[in-house]
């Protein structure tokens, strides 16, 4: 996903408490107006809880 940058991922987390599922996050990006591409990258990241946001950035841009 090219069109994601580590900022962008940040500011659409802005707010979110850890430890924090993928819902958790996903409706955290959601309520920050995130654009899908950042939605749908946090949905496909599975059934997972994440301890920090260093842990959410690792996982998202892991395969790039």
């Amino acid at each position: 996903m090219a069109g994601i940058r580590p900022p962008d991922l940040q500011k659409a987390l802005s707010g979110a408490e850890y430890p924090a599922d993928t819902e958790q996050l996903k409706k955290v990006a959601k309520d920050n107006h995130a654009p899908k591409e950042i939605t749908d990258r946090i949905a496909h990241l599975g059934k997972k809880e994440f301890q920090n946001p260093a842990e959410v950035s690792k996982a998202v841009f892991q395969n790039e």
